[in-house]
């Protein structure tokens, strides 16, 4: 057996880029750690390894010039903000020399060089560690430009400095404000980009504030207070009107009206009795219950929520993988154009040697691959948000992506379109006792996860009674078989009589291949249904119902919504050839419930999970809608995936758009440095802020 790998996080603070992030991943997979994905937005490092301990994975880290923080630190300012503040100290008053007479101090080249000196210090320290670091995992990044414009820019005044010093020629060689200033708009840019991207996480941070909670513990009679992180399970929880529920639990005493609108999306509350589970984070609007934690901590649905959104750049769709694979060679590209362009100046066009070189540092501060790094992940991030605070989890980048390009969805029936609520409609039993009957049909359906059985159990509990059933066997869509006292019991569809017989039931129960009872039901549909179903088709979306359920009750269904199709009597092998085929016309979605289902959810081009809010649930589908009433989130989902894409294509237009344009503008010398470092700035926030829209704008 494989041994498991435990998946570890860590915070990481000196990321300028999203290039920065590219280059740790490349240098953590080349020292062999696995699954690991480094996010620029979030500053995590997520990895998994069986050989190195966690300190040995930090000091990699630290060796690459960047710091790990802990998740508890907290400082009033950042390190960009202190750095930044730092430098504006000297780059004001060297900056305002430009402005002031001749005859000012600020003029004398000793003190531009005093007042440049430590912004250049700081600048390298802090950018050229970075872009050092890029060079050796062979992944440059924009610090690489910067450090080698600012540089340019201070070694050029110091060498014309030294070599005309006190004499007139002397002020035309000194660029000290230009390397000052670049470094310090650079490090403003860093701080604005920073501070936006917190806001396209703040749905993690919102998810993860209804987390910090506490909760009143019951402990062998003893009543105390504790926090999250100390609840057990197994612990007794009291809980009042008003109240947080920490955990996930089932209720022992007490009824109940709870608010689960942060996992359902829904506003009305609802109510809830003993027996009945309540999820962690959801409110307890009226009532006074006692509640036995089942799950707590990192098991509970809202940690896996939590968890997921933060996963979500996990898996890049292809738009963003190409993004990547541009911005790898736009660092090395841009070097040998501002090289180019020094050339063909100074050389060829004969412009003075200053004016050359201002051209090539424009070049080198105006190329800014950071735009088209945060392109993608930060509207991924926010529109996976957006979903989770919806009561939608959708799992990463890839999954909205293709959920985008969805022509045709499939909808399974019993527990998707309708209810799964079952009502015995007609229970007839044949020459056997009604109670012993029922109390099989009990004992068989409940080893069965199936919805009609799940509703036979529930209708049947006065005849729970324990049988000991052996070489209990499940075909699944089929039916459920087992051995009583000797006798063989099967209980399924048509599909298990051997013998035609006129009259057509729901569900038939068979006692050593005889005929023992026949069951008729009877399902609800969900409400607004049909009008969700008009909704998706006015998307441009068709929509097919497929179902193990007899054709005539299938009919039933598509009488009330009109599905473009309807399979009837499929069973799970025969669901997945539909799929299949479909698949080789257009991209397709299959709706179900993830469990009975999972054969056709996995082989559709995106599987919707339905009302299912447990971790396996979590596992086995593409999306999971937590709002189990009726299929409110779906058409929302489908929006949110394409106003998600939308916005990509919008931020990777404007990067790409901005450099084509702002390159040759800097080269033919029409933008000098300290401009081109703060458009270079002003990139990266249009970028954030059409993505931080996407949090608030209308879904039409």
């Amino acid at each position: 057996m494989t041994k498991t790998k435990n998946k570890k996080t860590l915070l990481v603070e000196g990321m300028t880029c999203s290039n920065c992030a590219l280059g740790i991943q490349k240098h953590l997979i080349s020292k062999g750690l696995e699954e690991v994905n480094v996010s620029f937005s979030t500053g995590e490092v997520c990895y998994s390894s069986s050989v190195y301990k966690v300190s040995e994975v930090k000091n990699i880290i630290k060796k690459l010039g960047y710091r790990i923080t802990e998740n508890n630190k907290k400082s009033k300012y950042t390190l960009q903000e202190r750095l930044f503040l730092f430098a504006l100290l000297f780059t004001v008053p060297l900056f305002s020399h430009m402005f002031l007479s001749g005859e000012s101090i600020l003029h004398k080249p000793l003190i531009q060089f005093l007042l440049c000196f430590p912004v250049y210090i700081v600048g390298t320290w802090y950018f050229g560690k970075s872009a050092w670091s890029s060079v050796k995992s062979r992944s440059l990044n924009m610090d690489v430009l910067i450090t080698i414009g600012s540089s340019a820019a201070f070694i050029y005044s110091t060498y014309g400095w030294y070599l005309y010093n006190g004499t007139e020629l002397a002020h035309k060689f000194l660029f000290f404000e230009t390397s000052a200033t670049i470094i310090t708009l650079v490090l403003l840019g860093n701080v604005l980009e920073h501070r936006s991207v917190k806001q396209t996480t703040t749905s993690i941070m919102e998810l993860s504030k209804i987390q910090n909670t506490q909760a009143k513990i019951d402990r062998n009679g003893e009543v105390f207070v504790v926090d999250f992180d100390n609840i057990k399970v197994g612990d007794i929880l009291i809980i009042n009107s008003g109240d947080k529920i920490a955990i996930d639990g089932v209720i022992l005493e007490g009824f109940a009206s709870v608010d689960e609108s942060m996992i359902t999306g829904e506003s009305i509350s609802v109510e809830k009795e003993i027996g009945e589970e309540v999820i962690g984070g959801t409110i307890l609007i009226s009532g006074n219950i006692k509640v036995k934690a089942n799950r707590v901590g990192k098991d509970t649905l809202l940690s896996n929520i939590i968890d997921l959104v933060k996963d979500a750049q996990n898996n890049k769709p292809k738009i963003q993988k190409l993004g990547d694979k541009i911005s790898s060679y736009f660092v090395p590209v841009v070097v040998f154009i501002s090289i180019i362009t020094f050339l063909l100046s100074y050389f060829v066009f004969k412009i003075e040697i200053v004016d050359s070189l201002l051209r090539s540092i424009a070049v080198l501060v105006i190329s800014c691959p950071c735009a088209m790094g945060l392109a993608t992940p930060t509207a991924i991030i926010v529109g996976i948000g957006r979903a989770a605070k919806n009561g939608i989890l959708i799992k990463g980048g890839n999954t909205l992506e293709k959920f985008a390009s969805i022509r045709h969805m499939f909808f399974d029936k019993t527990g998707t379109i309708t209810s799964g609520n079952f009502k015995i409609k007609n229970l007839n039993v044949i020459n056997e006792d009604e109670s012993f009957v029922k109390t099989i049909i009990y004992n068989l359906e409940q080893h069965s996860s199936h919805p009609i059985a799940s509703s036979l159990v529930r209708e049947l509990k006065d005849y729970s009674e324990q049988m000991n059933l052996k070489e209990i066997t499940e075909v699944k869509g089929i039916s459920i078989s087992a051995i009583y006292k000797g006798d063989k019991y099967i209980i399924g569809s048509k599909r298990i009589l051997k013998e035609k017989i006129e009259t057509s039931h729901d569900i038939y129960l068979i006692k050593n291949d005889v005929l023992i009872s026949t069951i008729d039901i009877v399902d609800e549909m969900k409400e607004n249904t049909s009008e969700i179903i008009n909704s998706l088709k006015n998307l441009n979306i068709e929509c097919s119902l497929i179902s193990g359920d007899k054709k005539s009750k299938c009919l039933d269904v598509s009488k009330s919504i009109n599905f473009k199709s309807v399979y009837s009597e499929k069973l799970p092998n025969q669901k997945l050839e539909i799929i299949k085929e479909h698949n080789l016309k257009y991209n397709t979605a299959m709706i179900g419930d993830g469990i009975n289902d999972a054969p056709s959810l996995s082989e559709s081009t995106i599987g919707v999970s339905l009302g299912e809010a447990t971790g396996v649930a979590i596992q086995s589908a593409d999306i999971i809608l937590l709002n189990k009433n009726n299929l409110s989130q779906l058409p929302l989902s489908f929006k949110i995936s394409k106003h998600t894409l939308l916005t990509i294509k919008q931020n990777l237009f404007w990067a790409f758009s901005y450099n084509i344009i702002a390159i040759p503008v800097a080269a033919f010398g029409y933008l000098n440095p300290m401009w081109g470092a703060l458009f270079m700035a002003f990139s990266d926030i249009v970028v954030i802020g059409n993505s931080i829209r996407l949090k608030y704008k209308k879904l039409d």
